[in-house]
């Protein structure tokens, strides 16, 4: 398998569309909201924190989701939030990433008072703040969950839109897939699309191929999150691949939550192969214990990317993003201007 400097991964521009707001917390961070909020947590230091809150033995989807508990716990305030995103879009500019998509479901923000509105306004005020510092481009993307009663989705499609100019690029469905059809949502998604909202829903990874074709044909998802078990409909996956919806591949996330048995398995190379639109995403920093880099790694390792073939995928990403495309064309005309550079280093 390939092996590439990680220096070049590291120089290689990225864009990271599929990043959750809580589950990026840094461990310190962690450790000083617990602290404000008087808080008890597992362990006391970074490092004791990032191996409780590192998923290594998850039976299932659900399972590694229960530890969102943990980090939800101390983002209960503007303070919190807007200090989180922050530092995530600071996290990300450290190893080229040029531009990030930060979803969450700003409805699990509000379990001491805080209004929706103010659940929105605080990661804004936060990832402008850190492109101020860094640079780096930072967007936000609002999920709806599967498992809530789908008037509250309709509620978070109306936030959504709302905010459609002011930082917020998408609108997404998350949470357990198996038993919570995307099919339920249908309403929140039409209301998103007629508004001129972009959508992605994470599909094909807590369930089978099906829950994928809900996901484009009843949601019209431009961008399927995760998508893992898509090769088993190869209609669909035609499908799919004609038209360019793209698939936000997690690696390490996929392994840890069983949807694949392990990096080698996992189906990027395949649909890399096929030509499927492939991005390549860190799912979660804190319950993944992975950056982005990491994952380029990963898929040299395990799977034989080459550094250009990479840059392909990386390219994807700019491609792909929810930005507008003004946004997305000067990325990536940045982005052919530094490639040549890294490649001849190679």
């Amino acid at each position: 398998m390939a092996t590439i400097a990680r220096e070049l991964l590291l120089a290689l521009p990225k864009a990271e569309l599929h990043c959750h707001l809580d589950g990026s917390v840094r461990p310190q961070t962690l450790i000083d909201l617990a602290a404000e909020r008087d808080l008890t947590l597992p362990a006391h230091t970074a490092l004791g924190v990032s191996e409780y809150m590192l998923v290594r033995n998850a039976a299932s989807l659900e399972d590694y989701l229960a530890r969102f508990s943990v980090t939800l716990s101390v983002m209960q305030d503007a303070a919190s939030l807007e200090r989180v995103a922050r530092e995530l879009v600071l996290d990300a500019s450290r190893e080229g990433i040029r531009y990030i998509e930060i979803r969450y479901s700003p409805v699990l923000n509000t379990q001491e008072g805080l209004s929706l509105d103010e659940a929105v306004e605080a990661p804004l005020r936060g990832i402008t703040a850190g492109t101020f510092e860094t640079g780096t481009s930072a967007r936000l993307i609002i999920c709806a969950l599967r498992h809530l009663d789908p008037a509250v989705s309709s509620e978070l499609a109306r936030l959504a839109v709302a905010y459609k100019h002011r930082g917020v690029v998408g609108f997404d469905l998350a949470g357990g897939e198996r038993g919570h059809p995307a099919a339920a949502h249908i309403e929140s998604f039409a209301y998103a699309r007629a508004h001129d909202l972009a959508v992605t829903v994470h599909a094909g990874e807590g369930d089978g191929a099906d829950s994928v074709r809900q996901a484009v044909h009843f949601c019209g998802a431009n961008r399927i999150g995760h998508a893992t078990r898509l090769f088993e409909d190869l209609s669909l996956s035609r499908y799919v691949n004609d038209r360019r919806i793209a698939l936000e591949i997690c690696l390490t996330s996929n392994v840890q939550t069983r949807a694949a048995a392990s990096y080698a398995a996992h189906p990027l190379r395949s649909y890399f192969d096929e030509g499927h639109n492939v991005t390549l995403n860190t799912d979660n920093r804190l319950m993944s214990g992975v950056m982005l880099t990491d994952e380029y790694e990963h898929a040299a390792a395990s799977l034989g990317f080459t550094l250009a073939e990479l840059a392909r995928v990386a390219r994807n990403g700019f491609e792909s993003a929810f930005a507008s495309w003004e946004d997305r064309t000067k990325m990536l005309d940045a982005f052919d201007r530094a490639l040549p550079a890294i490649l001849a280093r190679s």
